[in-house]
């Protein structure tokens, strides 16, 4: 790494770091973000983080300080209102305003500031709204009140206007026009006449969220002097420019001497970090003049009579504009992340961001993979490699195979995870600068929706094609190091090189028929060695020597479970006590027995289903389900065992569970032939003894894959880490991926391919804790990696129908027992 940040230093010497500032960037890093130690932070525009310091002088000044509610005149009262218009022009010196020209509105937020231009815009049949492509859903959702139409500027030099001619410098490319009901509409292929009275309003961010392509702010002037020529057949009308700077603003926020735009909205924490919940609006004071408002509230009005249509709005803007009473403590707090913004000046902020961005920009374009497939596609504006600043502190990507097919995003965020990076990974709410940049047409995205890809979810690869990408985002306080350990992320994640198979088995994630297999005995005598079942679903489970199977796998194995009070499925992932609720299934009595530390008494339900109980139907992992209820006394035995209200329910087995969704397609559950009770995925998991041994051998083998405990001592997992409903032992490690299908005593099972592993095998089953690192799962994504799936284990599911004689029966009540021997069908 030295080497290559002396090469770093080489190029970019001059702006990182902050050579000129009080602390340089390893000094602010050692004593101002001392939480991040061991954590790469890379999503800085999603979200600033704030720095110790900043956070010790707004507590001792909320300490110190008695600030009241500013709608009063005693002491307390004066001393908030005196914060809140220092506050006001601290903003807007943020953004070189004029207080003769602008106004501070403070709002919740950047999204309510929009919300408040949207609103309050006097809009009529004949405005227009349009809006760059590229553009947040805040930002498009003021569309929903006039006649709306998104552009693409396709000139991106934007300087004013040519030299020597009076045309402007900017060619804009319109999208089809989004007609509202009680719109005058113009006819097509034209703007429309335009009244000389009506209003129209043009928004653009300062920097797109997604790409973080940054728009040339000469924007705003060719807008307002010159849109009747730019936008083709428009004739009178006011043009109103927003910039949307909720990006843009924490290293380059709008210089409003020189662009004057009429509207400018950002939220604080995307600057310093805290506090959240607080953004403003900056607007010109003649744009806030024509902004209505028909709601008021506390504060806003000089005097109102409750029972007559009398009402006297307060004259200043400010006042009219603000809803009842400001988040006044939150805005005595901003002044405190200005100064650390002040001290470092945000011309430095951006050079050193941009140059961390810049370096590893080029870094990722020369990955390929031993083949030369290019490793990382890179979305923004097409650029070969460049040493200039110019393109912000923003990098969007997706990462491809040797075989040219895309990694999913789902994929990178969760390895970035484990390997302490936090990123992010989706559209980021920007829909048009993701279809743009993806290639994504209409039909494709309404045939994404259809396939049931939502925000925020997990379908990152549909038909082919990356559904979003993956962003990092730097920030004042990051470094070099948290480059270097990014990069060093994806070469070893993501870069095929080759390597030999070292005798390892080729691992399946395909369920295949049993009809034609032969039964093999493995040599060694593979036996089934334990009997694992778990009754209510992530609570504790229980051995047995010997367990009947049912039409459903392990009978009783996880028939029941808790859920919140808004049917939330309760999991150890949400409530890791769950692991410390004991629990044992008494065959011969017909009772579940239940007991916890922190009740008194054990609790006991009866087995049989009985007609008096109460049905109801709920939804639970994508599917719907038949479920019995009980009464208060038992719901409340969980309720203080867990510490939080919850309500027990057990499955009704009477009908198959389906796991496709609403066009066909395989939804979460694999198992789409049998009947299952709460499960993931199949009936049943079986775990190899040996496999365990293998990865234990390699958590303690290398420092990079080690995982310390309190103690120091290295960490050893044993198969219940794994929730096993079945162990067995004798194998070679994984030898059972190659599996097909098994026989135990004489049940007969499919197996269904690895069962992808998540963060609930890093909790610890006898602490009920979650550890703070990330084995094994950690080293387990090193080497058991495919399709984006961490697998460990074999999921099978139990074929209660058999053929015999060519017929299909259906025999007696099939037991499992330990020591059984296991002869599994090899492909």
């Amino acid at each position: 790494m030295e080497r290559s940040k002396e090469e770093f230093l080489r190029r970019f010497g001059e702006d990182y770091g902050y050579p000129n500032a009080p602390k340089n960037i390893d000094e602010i890093r050692a004593s101002e973000f001392k939480r991040l130690q061991g954590l790469v932070y890379l999503d800085h525009a999603g979200a600033a983080l704030y720095s110790e310091a900043q956070m010790e002088a707004v507590v001792k000044d909320l300490t110190s300080n008695v600030y009241g509610n500013p709608h009063s005149l005693n002491d307390s009262s004066m001393a908030t209102s005196d914060i809140i218009s220092a506050a006001r022009q601290q903003v807007l010196n943020y953004f070189n305003a004029s207080p003769k020209n602008y106004v501070c509105i403070f709002t919740s937020g950047a999204t309510a500031a929009l919300k408040l231009v949207g609103e309050g815009f006097p809009w009529s049949r004949e405005s227009w709204y349009m809006y760059t492509m590229e553009n947040h859903n805040s930002v498009l959702g003021i569309r929903e009140g006039a006649t709306a139409l998104a552009v693409d500027i396709e000139d991106v030099k934007l300087h004013g206007r040519q030299e020597g001619t009076n045309e402007s410098s900017v060619r804009i490319l319109k999208h089809s026009v989004q007609r509202r009901a009680e719109a005058k509409f113009p006819q097509d292929g034209m703007i429309g006449k335009l009244s000389d009275n009506a209003y129209n309003l043009f928004a653009f961010p300062s920097e797109c969220n997604f790409s973080g392509q940054k728009f040339c702010l000469d924007l705003v002037k060719v807008i307002k002097d010159d849109a009747q020529k730019i936008f083709e057949g428009s004739q009178g009308g006011q043009w109103m420019v927003l910039v949307d700077a909720a990006k843009g603003s924490a290293t380059d926020p709008p210089d409003l001497a020189r662009y004057p735009a009429d509207f400018v909205v950002f939220s604080f924490y995307k600057i310093f970090g805290y506090p959240t919940g607080l953004g403003a609006l900056v607007v010109r004071t003649e744009a806030a003049r024509i902004l209505t408002k028909t709601y008021f509230s506390g504060g806003t009005v000089s005097a109102s009579i409750a029972d007559i249509d009398f009402i006297k709005r307060r004259e200043h803007i400010e006042q009219v504009l603000e809803d009842g009473t400001l988040s006044f403590l939150a805005i005595a707090s901003i002044r405190h992340g200005f100064n650390v913004i002040d001290a470092l000046t945000t011309s430095a902020i951006s050079r050193h961001t941009t140059s961390l961005a810049a370096y590893v920009r080029n870094m990722m374009m020369d990955l390929k993979h031993e083949n030369g497939v290019n490793v990382c596609t890179i979305y923004g504006r097409d650029i070969a490699k460049v040493l200039s600043l110019d393109l912000g502190a923003t990098i969007t990507f997706n990462l491809r195979r040797a075989d040219g097919s895309w990694y999913g995003y789902h994929e990178v965020e969760k390895l970035a995870c484990l390997s302490g990076i936090q990123l992010r990974t989706g559209c980021f709410c920007n829909p048009g600068a993701c279809a743009k940049y993806l290639g994504l047409s209409h039909s494709d995205l309404l045939s994404n929706y259809e396939a049931g890809h939502v925000c925020w979810d997990d379908k990152d690869v549909l038909h082919g094609k990356p559904t979003g990408a993956v962003r990092i985002s730097f920030g004042y306080m990051s470094t070099f190091e948290d480059a270097e350990k990014f990069l060093s992320f994806l070469e070893i994640s993501f870069v095929a090189k080759h390597k030999s198979s070292n005798g390892k088995c080729q691992l399946s994630t395909e369920a295949v028929p049993l009809s034609g297999i032969g039964w093999q005995q493995l040599a060694g005598n593979v036996q089934l060695k334990s009997i694992m079942v778990y009754p209510v679903k992530s609570c504790a489970g229980f051995s047995m020597y010997s367990w009947p199977l049912s039409n459903m796998g392990l009978k009783y194995d996880r028939e029941w479970l808790l859920k919140g009070p808004s049917d939330e499925i309760l999991t150890q992932k949400k409530v890791p006590e769950m692991c410390n609720i004991r629990t044992f299934v008494d065959l011969e009595q017909g009772k579940l027995f239940l007991e916890s530390p922190r009740c008194k008494e054990k609790l006991q339900v009866s087995l049989a289903k009985n007609s008096f109980w109460e049905m109801e139907e709920m939804n639970a992992y994508g599917q719907r389900y038949e479920v019995m209820t009980y009464d208060d006394e038992v719901n409340m035995w969980f309720t203080e065992a867990i510490a939080r209200p919850c309500t027990f329910v057990r499955c009704s087995s009477s009908k198959k569970r389906s796991c496709m969704n609403k066009v066909g397609r395989e939804g979460q559950c694999r198992d789409s032939e049998s009947k299952l009770t709460f499960v993931n995925e199949a009936q049943i998991l079986l775990i190899s003894e040996d496999s365990v041994h293998d990865l234990n051998s390699r958590l303690n083998s290398t420092d990079m894959q080690k995982d310390y405990s309190g103690s120091g001592q290295p960490v050893l997992v044993d198969a219940m880490r794994f929730r096993p409903n079945l162990i067995i032992s004798g194998a070679k490690p994984y030898v059972e991926d190659s599996w097909r299908s098994l026989q135990i005593g004489e049940a007969h099972f499919t197996s269904l391919g690895g069962c992808n592993r998540c963060q609930m095998i890093n909790l610890d089953q006898q602490s009920g804790q979650v550890r703070k690192l990330k084995e094994p799962l950690a080293t387990l994504a090193s080497y058991r990696r495919v399709q984006g799936k961490i697998l460990f284990g074999v999921l099978l599911r139990y074929e209660d129908c058999i053929m015999e004689d060519g017929e299909e029966k259906n025999g007696k009540e099939r037991w499992l027992q330990v020591g059984q021997e296991v002869y599994p069908s090899i492909d």
